[in-house]
């Protein structure tokens, strides 16, 4: 973030504190010493780093103490260059989503549910200046006039923004946290997202380059699964990577990202994902990854799979991997494509449909599919179906074709995870 972000007026009563506890207001001095660094650094140039707001404290004279001192570098540093009171949230690395529905409703995500986070806003005109802070440092405005904004943040911040009357409940602002950490398919399987044999057909899927869609809801690990198959791809492989905001980062050697851009405040400058994928295309990838298709780019990753580019595929929002073929049509209806050239083209271009699914906090392949034209329209036939919650596999009547794509025995009968 820049240091001509847009200010944002001082966090006055913020402060992380157990649940139940309400914030002490902090005195007029504190607002005094806050606002004063604040214009000290903001008058300058670059980048706001600790030093130099280590350097404005000291130069303001109060005489904190070394603990005070360092209390204040964070909490100002925080505000100018971070999430505000939110910032201490993020140093758990286990913390994936943070969402603020109110002054004293914010919640977060460690992978075992929503929980209740021990952090609370002065009132609604602070969340309000804080999300504009944020929406303003990654280039767009949030405003009656443009009430609901995404962005990407520097650091791995995907900040999402809501304003009145449009939230009924105040300003909402939702942070999705971009970890680095990638999984291996071994540390996956400890985790239950799979079994061995659903191991060996996903890796299998890889080495033999076939062209696969993830498909689930939201925070059902569709991502998570894809930048782990996708550090299982040759190291001599070259990987293009498309995303609306970047979140893939898989462990390869080669991997080129592209990332669309929204318009700026005078709403030029527009690159969408389907100008991407045409432009990938020319960068000679041996590999073509959208990281999610939900718009009319469907027609040109569909386009360039039926071209020679397989082994690459994405992942979609659906609610099964039979509603697969729905979402494409309905996707392909975006492009100007009709249900008949979308259900030619998919057929040819896709081999696999990996639906991923969450029960309580576990996160597990629950389908493994296989797209078929059937005259009548296009559908998924099952391959591998995963008990809830990943208690067993079973055979599907798809097994057999995809078992001989993958060089494996067809043999038809129960299996465990």
């Amino acid at each position: 973030m820049s240091a001509h972000a847009a200010p944002v007026p001082p966090d006055t009563n913020s402060t992380l504190r157990p649940p139940g506890h309400r914030p002490r207001a902090h005195s007029a001095a504190d607002v005094r010493l806050l606002e004063s660094v604040r214009e000290s650094v903001m008058s300058g140039t670059g980048p706001v780093t600790p030093s130099r707001v280590a350097a404005a404290v000291h130069a303001t004279g109060r005489l904190l103490g070394t603990a005070g001192a360092l209390a204040a570098v964070e909490s100002i540093s925080a505000e100018l260059n971070g999430l505000g009171p939110l910032q201490a949230l993020v140093r758990d690395p286990a913390v994936t989503d943070i969402f603020v529905n109110g002054p004293e409703a914010v919640w977060l995500d460690r992978g075992n549910g929503l929980e209740k986070a021990p952090v609370v806003f002065s009132g609604e005109p602070q969340i309000r200046a804080l999300a504009a802070r944020l929406v303003a440092a990654g280039g767009r405005r949030l405003d009656d006039g443009s009430p609901c904004v995404d962005v990407r943040l520097d650091g791995g911040y995907r900040v999402h923004a809501v304003l009145p009357p449009i939230s009924t409940a105040g300003t909402l602002l939702s942070v999705r946290i971009r970890r680095e950490k990638v999984f291996t398919m071994g540390e996956l399987r400890q985790l239950g997202m799979f079994g061995t044999l659903v191991q060996d057909v996903l890796e299998r899927s890889i080495e033999r380059r076939l062209s696969f869609l993830i498909s689930g809801a939201t925070g059902s690990g569709k991502t998570t699964l894809l930048a782990t198959l996708l550090g299982l791809c040759h190291p001599a492989e070259r990987l293009v990577l498309i995303e609306d905001a970047s979140e893939l980062n898989p462990v390869h050697p080669h991997v080129v990202s592209l990332e669309s851009r929204h318009g700026n405040l005078e709403g030029n400058g527009v690159v969408d994902l389907g100008e991407l994928v045409r432009q990938a295309l020319r960068m000679r990838p041996d590999r073509l990854v959208v990281g999610e298709c939900r718009g009319a780019e469907v027609r040109e990753l569909l386009s360039a799979m039926n071209t020679g580019h397989t082994g690459g595929g994405g992942t979609i929002h659906a609610n099964t991997a039979a509603a697969v073929p729905a979402r494409l049509t309905a996707l392909g209806a975006l492009a100007g494509m009709g249900q008949d050239a979308v259900r030619l083209q998919t057929a040819s271009a896709l081999d696999a449909v990996v639906h991923v699914a969450r029960a309580g906090n576990n996160r597990y392949v629950a389908c493994i599919g296989v797209l078929e034209d059937t005259g009548s329209g296009l559908a998924v036939s099952v391959a591998l179906d995963v008990g809830g919650g990943g208690t067993g596999v079973r055979y599907g009547p798809a097994w057999p074709r995809l078992a001989d794509r993958l060089g494996l025995d067809p043999g038809v009968e129960d299996v465990p995870v």
